[in-house]
């Protein structure tokens, strides 16, 4: 019992002291998308806390950190700008739009997850996944170029000077730091990027450096701080705006496209750290968890969010593991808003920016340049593609590209497999053995192993080794049937599985004596399969 206390002790440590540092990392990226988005950097910091807050209780993976994100944002730009012109130029009319739109996003997530369409994660190939998170560490590494700019008469111009060595000397103090205190094992007490964090802060202050801070940073981009109070309800949302059809129409496919990137890049991140943590998360919860966030925030004035890798990995390198740790840092977020923002306004973004490059460096799968000649070349233009996809485009695009040619590449495949074995038997009667997958790939390749006209005049098809996919199949099969009864011939189908006997038998009359049964008949089921078959096989034929 006192081992099992220790242990429950020390992980609520590391949960409450990662989620913290998590916390200070939020802070610049809700900020920086808040901007991208077009709306105030406290809509995004809001997002970020009633976000994580939910999905750290109620969400199906522990230690999964979720706030508002650059793929969302960047979505969110147009739906901005277009409901903004919708109205006269001082209503604002693109953000009330846009919490109608999270809170429709939503509910499609919900219903998501409670038809249970998150497992469906699982036919996500491996080459997509590598490609996904190469993607994502790269969008998340140009993110960080952006904080080596500052803004000179409205403009973004690249740091000189002084300023640009002062920037690049913390990062790589930040980024040694994190990286040395591990190998030294100076202490285990605290997570090293909050600790990076602390030490490259304490020398900005001390030395009064003339560098970008977090308050700065906000300022750059026309905020007016980071101080704020409590999210309040914005109810006012379905007055500003219609609630009719006309608004739906504009809104559905915004919210659809925000739904989809937000459950795929929280799934995928979700596998990611169930594969970094050796455990198991559930899917179909985490997606009415996401959906049930994004509802609440689009109440309280949030631009909605979903699962952010990059602080998920921090969390997870910094011990954070329980639900405790995403709590700790949506409270502390808060926090900071509400009490701490002078504070915080102060932490420099070198600092913040070299913890990012560190989770980038942690991120990308350097594996994947070694394996690049031992696996198949479809796969090595799978991982490239999706990687590519993923910058220039966003994250749905990109896994829906690679998952498309993924099965494209497995049906073409698959589809060259079919063969089959020809002999005679001793009455004359000429038997097709046909081996591998008969489905809508292979039918052509199938059909090409026939030569109905030359053939004598009973034929025998044995299917032992192969497998009846879906319901192409079932066509071809018939299509050949009665391609060998219209030349007079006499043919027997053999081995085939239940369901396909019944699928034929209910089809045509003319497989009431052509099937033959065995006791050694396969026992698959068709994927075509359109019913549960409850009756007898014999109450099937004619």
């Amino acid at each position: 019992m006192t081992e099992f206390i220790r242990k429950r002790v020390k992980n609520v440590k590391n949960d409450v002291l990662s989620g913290i540092t998590v916390a200070l990392a939020l802070v610049p990226e809700a900020v920086a998308f808040a901007f991208v988005a077009g709306v105030d950097p406290l809509v995004g910091l809001y997002a970020a806390f009633m976000v994580g807050l939910v999905t750290s209780i109620f969400g199906g993976r522990p230690g999964m950190i979720s706030g508002a994100t650059g793929a969302l944002a960047v979505v969110m730009v147009s739906l901005v700008s277009e409901g903004n012109a919708m109205g006269s130029p001082d209503e604002n009319l693109g953000l009330y739009y846009l919490f109608a739109t999270v809170i429709l996003m939503g509910l499609i997530q919900i219903s998501a997850g409670v038809f249970k369409l998150g497992k469906f994660v699982r036919l996500i190939p491996h080459p997509v996944m590598m490609g996904f998170v190469n993607g994502l560490a790269i969008v998340i590494f140009l993110a960080q170029l952006g904080m080596f700019k500052s803004t000179v008469n409205g403009e973004k111009v690249w740091l000189e000077g002084n300023s640009l060595w002062y920037m690049v000397g913390l990062v790589l103090l930040t980024m040694l730091i994190m990286w040395g205190l591990p190998k030294i094992k100076v202490t285990k007490k605290l997570p090293e990027a909050l600790i990076a964090i602390l030490v490259v802060a304490g020398i900005v202050i001390f030395a009064n450096l003339d560098v970008a801070t977090v308050g700065s940073f906000i300022r750059d981009g026309g905020g007016e701080g980071l101080k704020g109070g409590l999210p309040t309800l914005h109810l006012e949302t379905f007055s500003k705006i219609p609630m009719n059809f006309e608004t739906l129409k504009f809104i559905f496919p915004y919210a659809l496209i925000l739904a989809a990137i937000g459950l795929i890049e929280s799934l995928m991140t979700l596998n990611l750290i169930d594969d970094l943590t050796e455990t198991r998360g559930n899917t179909n919860r985490e997606c009415v968890a996401q959906g049930s966030a994004n509802m609440l925030t689009g109440l309280f004035g949030g631009m909605g969010g979903c699962a952010m890798i990059g602080q998920s990995i921090i969390n997870i390198k910094g011990g954070g593991r329980g639900r405790l740790s995403g709590i700790t840092a949506a409270v502390m977020l808060l926090i900071f808003i509400v009490f701490a923002s002078s504070y915080i306004e102060r932490v420099p973004i070198a600092a913040l920016v070299g913890v990012m490059f560190m989770v980038v460096i942690g991120t990308f799968a350097w594996s994947s340049f070694r394996i690049l000649n031992k696996i198949p070349r479809t796969d090595v233009f799978v991982l490239i593609l999706v990687s590519g996809l993923t910058v220039i485009f966003d994250l749905a695009i990109a896994v829906l590209a690679g998952v498309i040619v993924s099965a494209l590449v497995f049906s073409w495949e698959n589809a060259k497999r079919i063969r089959a074995r020809k002999r005679l038997k001793e009455d004359g009667t000429k038997v097709y053995e046909i081996w591998g997958p008969l489905f809508f790939g292979s039918i052509s390749a199938f059909n090409d192993k026939f030569d109905v006209k030359n053939d004598p005049q009973h034929i025998e098809i044995d299917f032992v080794e192969a497998r009846i996919s879906d319901h192409s199949a079932i066509e071809a099969i018939f299509a050949l049937v009665e391609k060998y009864q219209a030349e007079g011939k006499s043919i027997v189908l053999k081995h085939l599985s239940e369901d396909c006997k019944v699928l034929l038998y209910k089809s045509s009359p003319i497989f009431a004596g052509i099937i033959e049964e065995a006791i050694d008949d396969p026992r698959y089921h068709l994927a075509a399969n359109p019913e549960d078959f409850t009756k007898p096989l014999s109450e099937y034929k004619f």
